[in-house]
């Protein structure tokens, strides 16, 4: 290979970030532009906000697209066939594409994807593979078709999930492990030392976006459930619980074997406060009340006891 592998790089969040910065400092490839959501407003101030990839995009000099719906959106589809790439990457970009935005690169469009494929297909994988209490998830390459995340894979690697492991944390081993087997893909697909494989629908499985409703802790539920949903949501908005209709968000804990009625406080020591579940128990580690910053719990625990 002797030319650089031209690329549109399409994302979002701040999970892509990395894999946007390898793939502009790559000397295999040339990023041409990126492709992100609209700015949206956050914060107390509801200002409008750039994504973490526009923001990387801007500082690099790129052209950038920010479509409501690339589906709806002609005029920005003609931009990119202007271009004329030989791939488009999409890493969490947020919207589904059409066919015919799919047919305007020379090869495919890869997807980098957040899961041991055919398993947790769609939104929230990483959530998914700890909530279901997963030892094992881990990321794969793929060429996009219209069905979803049903393409031929072409790169994969296992990822570990330890019991302590949460989210955000997962988050970033993903965030780490992207960018070189983006590259890898787009060269070996080139090159045709790559051969993608089709995906086997023996094991499909679905990652169904988060309800609100998933997020409210049942104590019925055995402490080791209820402690992978803690760890699944950390932040991603956390797990709660009510109390004097105040929302208490967990965000630490930890299994333990003690006995009582579900939802119960049964013990309070230095390292939290246990609650009896369905099966054993949940030592709360760290929560943050309704209002109020992160904290240890038993400090929430002592400030609320008497009420």
């Amino acid at each position: 290979m002797t030319n650089k592998i031209k690329v549109v790089f399409f994302g979002t969040p701040k999970i892509a970030l990395k894999s946007l910065e390898y793939l502009i400092n790559s000397d295999k490839i040339e990023v041409m532009a990126v492709v992100t959501q609209p700015d949206k407003p956050a914060g107390r101030g509801h200002k409008l906000t750039m994504s973490p990839i526009k923001q990387c995009a801007l500082e690099h000099n790129l052209p950038v697209f920010q479509p409501k719906s690339i589906r709806k959106e002609p005029e920005i589809q003609e931009e990119l066939k202007k271009l004329e790439p030989d791939f488009f990457v999409t890493f969490a970009f947020g919207q589904i594409l059409s066919q015919e935005v799919l047919d305007i690169p020379k090869y495919e469009t890869i997807n980098l994807h957040a899961s041991l494929l055919p398993r947790y297909r769609g939104a929230n994988p990483l959530q998914r593979a700890i909530i279901n209490g997963d030892k094992e998830t881990g990321i794969c390459t793929m060429i996009t078709e219209l069905g979803l995340d049903c393409g031929d894979v072409c790169m994969r690697e296992p990822i570990e999930i330890t019991d302590t492991l949460n989210c955000v944390q997962l988050f970033d081993i993903v965030s780490e492990k992207s960018p070189e087997m983006l590259e890898k893909t787009l060269v070996g697909l080139v090159d045709k030392t790559l051969t993608p494989e089709k995906q086997c629908e023996d094991g499909v499985c679905m990652a169904n976006k988060l309800t609100k409703e998933e997020c409210k802790i049942d104590w019925t539920k055995s402490a080791q459930e209820i402690h992978n949903l803690v760890r699944g949501i950390y932040q991603c908005p956390s797990a709660y619980f009510m109390f004097n209709d105040k929302i208490i968000k967990v965000l630490e804990t930890r299994v333990e074997s003690g006995k009582g009625k579900a939802g119960e406080f049964i013990n309070v020591t230095k390292q939290g406060v246990e609650v009896a579940c369905g099966e054993g128990s949940l030592l709360l580690m760290k929560v943050k009340p309704e209002g109020k910053g992160e904290m240890p719990a038993r400090d929430w625990y002592n400030g609320v006891k008497n009420k």
